[in-house]
């Protein structure tokens, strides 16, 4: 009997061994896919999200950048806001650009802008700080390295920079998850790489807080909000799919920046919910909006691809009229974009 109970003993050890020998092979074998957690609370970021690009000190261009949504600086003022072309508003409470679908504002012009810009410059120091004191889910995560990654919703802190090479990684999870990055230095995106989201994730719902600079590499697409205590600085080409909120400088280098979120269901909307009427038309026709998303601008182009006129849609409800009497007789095309979705539109003019 003893015997027989040494053997077993022998056995049991041994398959403990086995079994202790399979844990890093298992671990090898795994996806680098982080498990899910309670999805956190949003981080308010109260009027400064009515821009798609804030600065203290300054936004700098070069190049055929394309920005849909509002920017502005303060305390700075418009001297510190360059390669855009600013082209005063009769009111001086704004100005715009042909590089921008939307309105530029400063802390130097006419009321009640200065408040409105000292108000969201605030609001952006405090979104920065809410997000930095968060809880995290995870720490140094895979050291920072997030190259072929997957994460899911949760609060992600490193104490350290965070990298995202040419191989790029996704973020996965639903439309109303939300992820919050907590950086402690660099938050660095390679040349060509690639953030993808994946099963309905917005944008809109990613909050990079990053304490050191945020470099997004050339042709690089990045996706999420950053909130930025130093300079963002988007490189040659990269694309930007959310906001850039820093609390001194953005620069910029022929980029494409727009807050799309979910540009799929947008562009359906838009297929199937704008209307003209009447087409053909005389001396006005009316654009109808039957689902209600919220509109950029309408261009007119000519047959011949020109560009003949664009209209600011954002303070448009469900329907708006469009004076034509400025066209000849023809055919013209009508470019409507929302959140970087297009639908174009083909009117005849009488």
């Amino acid at each position: 009997m003893k015997k027989t109970t040494t053997q077993n003993s022998k056995k049991t050890l041994n398959n403990l061994k086995c079994f202790l020998g399979i844990i890093p092979l298992i671990a090898l074998i795994m996806p680098a896919t982080v498990l899910s957690q309670t999805s956190p609370a949003s981080v308010n970021l109260g009027t400064s999200g009515n821009f798609v690009i804030l600065a203290k000190t300054g936004i700098t261009n070069t190049g055929n950048t394309s920005i849909v949504g509002d920017i502005g600086v303060s305390p700075n003022n418009a001297t510190s806001i360059t390669g855009f072309g600013l082209i005063a508003d009769a009111s001086n409470e704004f100005a715009t650009s042909s590089l921008i679908t939307g309105k530029v504002y400063a802390a130097n012009y006419a009321a009640p802008t200065p408040a409105k810009m000292t108000a969201a410059v605030s609001d952006m120091q405090t979104a920065y700080t809410n997000a930095a004191g968060r809880s995290p889910d995870y720490t140094e995560l895979y050291t920072g390295n997030l190259t072929g990654k997957t994460l899911t919703t949760g609060v992600y802190k490193w104490s350290t920079g965070v990298l995202v090479s040419a191989g790029g990684f996704t973020i996965s999870g639903s439309p109303t998850d939300i992820f919050i990055f907590e950086i402690a230095q660099n938050l660095t995106l390679a040349n060509g790489a690639t953030i993808t989201l994946s099963g309905g994730v917005q944008s809109s719902n990613i909050f990079w807080q990053v304490a050191g600079q945020a470099v997004l590499g050339t042709t690089s697409s990045f996706r999420g909000i950053i909130l930025c205590q130093t300079m963002i600085n988007i490189q040659t080409g990269a694309a930007f799919d959310g906001k850039a909120l820093a609390q001194s400088a953005v620069t910029l280098d022929g980029n494409s920046i727009n807050n799309n979120t979910a540009v799929g269901l947008v562009a359906l909307s838009l297929e199937n919910g704008i209307t003209l009427f009447p087409n053909p038309a005389l001396n006005s026709v009316s654009i109808k909006n039957s689902n209600k998303v919220k509109l950029d601008y309408l261009a007119i182009y000519d047959v011949y691809g020109r560009l003949i006129n664009k209209i600011d849609l954002r303070d448009m409800q469900q329907e708006k009229m469009i004076n034509l009497s400025d066209l000849t007789t023809g055919i013209y095309m009508l470019e409507i974009q929302s959140n970087g979705a297009r639908t174009t539109k083909r009117l005849i003019k009488n």
